[in-house]
């Protein structure tokens, strides 16, 4: 991905700094322990950044994650290795990086349903919160999909409400995006219906493959090979306006229900990690996103580039909080019991 070139301001050993640049690079050196960025950034990085992702291998949030690992790493100048923690929605890793050294060599793209829907499934003190990090800024956004299996012989929301069935629906999990657009759907709709929380979007989509449950919600690009297969019947998706990757499936919006609920992502920092350090992070992140490579990776992952300030990202994970918030109340909806 992006090529950054690292500049190293350092007034003497101009040599030895490239170097160790060399050797850091290929993953081969240890820095001494001063940590470049705990001093202010000016000479960071002088070793290899670790970037953590919440999820098993091979989901969005992990090839996102290696997509953006290979670019600001090239960018940088430095080895960026991933190491996946999944668990709990991402609130392992979010955990994790609260209490890490504010010094660059911590970092984690995070999901924006961690912090806008699961405190809503959760206890307070499970809850993680937007002002816990510092968001350095924003990488992309996935729309979700509502789908059936072509059994069903359901072409819209309506539908489903016109079958007088209770609907068994499919999620990726209690906390998450899927369930919420589901759960409001259901609600908006006057549908019965019983959620079946899976452990993530693989196991969600073979359940509704092979029919084990009616519908599902998971991200467009967890089931549009299935729907241009014709393996999946999409009834909505979840956004403002159609999705460019499935431009004839209406909106919900479009059918009458006001649900729109989207997973968008963003590269977080420990709290009080100098600003030089979070500012040639976002020179990376940019010089990542404006490559060739990193742009086919967003089309062809049916991705939208959502490549905003980390003050706008905080802005709509509190507005997005509240919001959902305000809709749950509305519809009395729980989501934790659906756990």
């Amino acid at each position: 991905m992006t090529n950054v070139r690292t500049r190293h301001r350092v007034a003497s050993a101009a040599g030895a700094a490239t170097l160790a640049l060399v050797l850091t690079a290929c993953g081969g050196v240890k820095t001494g322990s001063t940590g470049g960025g705990a001093t202010g950034g000016s000479d960071y990085p002088t070793k290899s950044i670790q970037m953590t992702v919440g999820a098993s291998a091979g989901g969005s949030s992990d090839l996102i994650s290696r997509a953006m690992s290979k670019g600001m790493g090239q960018a940088l100048g430095v080895a960026m290795p991933v190491v996946n923690k999944p668990g709990a929605n991402g609130a392992l890793v979010a955990k994790e990086l609260q209490t890490a050294k504010p010094d660059g060599y911590s970092i984690a793209i995070q999901n924006a349903s961690l912090f806008a829907i699961t405190p809503l499934a959760v206890s307070e003190s499970e809850a993680v919160k937007v002002d816990d990090f510092d968001i350095v800024y924003g990488v992309s956004r996935d729309d979700y999909v509502l789908a059936t299996n072509p059994k069903t012989g359901w072409k819209s929301i309506a539908d489903m409400k016109a079958s007088g069935k209770t609907i068994r629906y499919g999620t990726t999990g209690v906390g998450t995006g899927a369930q919420l657009n589901s759960a409001l759907t259901f609600a908006t709709a006057g549908i019965e219906a019983t959620a079946v929380p899976f452990d993530g979007g693989a196991p969600n989509l073979t359940a509704l493959l092979g029919a084990q449950v009616d519908a599902s919600t998971m991200q467009v690009g967890e089931a549009i090979e299935n729907i241009q297969a014709g393996k999946l019947v999409p009834l909505a998706v979840f956004s403002a306006e159609r999705v460019p990757f499935l431009p004839d499936v209406p909106t919900a919006i479009e059918q009458g229900f006001d649900v729109q609920v989207s997973q968008y992502r963003f590269i977080t920092v420990p709290k009080g990690t100098p600003q030089a350090v979070k500012d040639k992070l976002v020179e990376a992140a940019k010089k990542t996103f404006a490559t060739p490579e990193y742009k086919k990776f967003n089309e062809d992952n049916n991705l939208t580039p959502l490549e905003v300030s980390g003050q706008e990202i905080a802005t709509m994970l509190k507005s997005d909080l509240q919001s959902n918030t305000e809709k749950l109340k509305k519809f009395k909806i729980s989501l934790a019991s659906t756990s």
